[in-house]
């Protein structure tokens, strides 16, 4: 095998081993440490347009790293600071790799992330109807969580691959009846998950998404073809929606779960009572509570607000930092997606699913999620490609 084929195959493990997290480390860590040295003997290229993603995640961690100075004796705290050390470098590492070969890589990532999607929610539909007794270790209070610890975040996880999809079903790249058959099991297991936040964000990137696509179709019998297949797809998925709320204890956890009360968001001690008693709080706290230091304050609930919880456990330096990175990376990312090139289609499907995750961060705290890291270093390092124009050979 060659070296650029050695370098394809551990991209591909990096994106297959993403979606098991039930333990920690995780194969995903390990997977990149094996990715980032094999990357490392040829030399990454880092483009001065990477700075304002370094600059950022640099200042975020150093605050919270201030932040946990009183709580250094904390196991917890000092590996929660760990894990978002670590996460920053992956995401400066996808960065800098895909400002080489982008294409080619963004396909290597992406068979590998269906890959794990399609593990992660056959996991999660074996866990759901308890198939060979793995209920318990596939679900959590009844809801499947397949390869990962939290549904929500598994959710979250399945809905790039199914976004992807259905983006190249629409432009002809794949059959529609194999790119639902490809759709079929992350969707299904992103629908087990009963996380209204993941399947919020499904709804409205899968709607970016079919727009951004329509806008960018070369010509009007392409548009025809997006519209047509976007109204079959979403017909398909009433169907299917229709046929499982058929049964009755998918009917009955749906129901619960679809409704905007729950109990744990109500109250001055609910999720949302929490978050507006922790502001003024924080006003007055410079370097924050520190690390995981929330839940000790507000009855062992977490913020469930990553724009809260940058505060709160990272500091001034940290939520400043992160709002600052948060608005540079709309800036950019909304930039991208009307670039021509190769790449485009590629960015219209990533951006669409972080920006909606971006937004989902006001309901969870996602500044742990492995997938949004390598988003955020895809969304940068397509940017420091630039327009296609511009680097001719860049993405070849």
């Amino acid at each position: 095998m060659s070296y650029a084929g050695i370098k394809r195959a551990t991209l591909w493990l990096l994106g297959a081993s993403s979606g098991f997290v039930l333990i920690e480390p995780s194969p995903y860590e390990l997977i990149f440490l094996i990715t980032l040295f094999v990357f490392a003997l040829t030399g990454i290229r880092f483009s001065q347009k990477l700075l304002p993603l370094a600059l950022l995640l640099l200042a975020f961690n150093l605050g919270g790293i201030v932040s946990l100075i009183p709580w250094m004796d904390d196991g917890d705290a000092v590996r929660f600071m760990a894990v978002s050390v670590y996460l920053m470098i992956t995401a400066i590492f996808v960065a800098g790799i895909i400002s080489q070969d982008a294409v080619g890589r963004l396909e290597t990532l992406r068979r590998g992330y269906l890959f794990a999607a399609w593990c992660a929610g056959f996991a999660a539909i074996l866990g759901y109807f308890d198939i060979a007794n793995l209920g318990a270790t596939f679900t959590l209070y009844g809801r499947a969580s397949g390869t990962f610890k939290d549904p929500n975040v598994l959710g979250s996880f399945l809905v790039l691959p199914v976004v992807y999809g259905l983006q190249r079903m629409l432009t002809g790249q794949t059959g529609f009846l194999r790119g639902l058959v490809l759709i079929s099991v992350p969707l299904a297991g992103l629908f087990l998950t009963f996380s209204r936040g993941a399947w919020g964000v499904l709804v409205a990137s899968a709607m970016i998404m079919i727009a951004l696509t329509f806008l960018a179709a070369p010509d009007a019998r392409s548009r025809l073809r997006i519209a047509t297949m976007a109204l079959i797809a979403l017909a398909v998925m009433v169907v299917a929606l229709l046929v499982a709320l058929s049964f009755e204890d998918i009917r009955s956890v749906f129901e619960v779960r679809a409704s905007l009360d729950q109990d744990y968001d109500e109250g001055v001690t609910g999720r949302f009572g929490n978050q507006l008693r922790a502001i003024p709080m924080l006003l007055d706290a410079p370097n924050g509570f520190g690390p995981l230091r929330f839940r000790w304050l507000f009855n062992q609930t977490d913020p469930h607000n990553v724009y809260i919880n940058s505060f709160a456990s990272y500091g001034w330096l940290g939520g400043l930092s992160w709002l600052g990175l948060t608005a540079a990376t709309c800036y950019v990312g909304w930039r991208l997606v009307f670039w021509r090139g190769p790449t485009q289609l590629h960015a219209i499907a990533i951006w669409s699913v972080l920006f909606v995750t971006i937004l989902q961060g006001f309901q969870i705290d996602s500044d742990h999620w492995r997938h949004f890291y390598l988003m955020l270093g895809l969304v940068w390092g397509l940017v420091a490609l630039g327009r296609a124009s511009d680097e001719p050979g860049a993405a070849s």
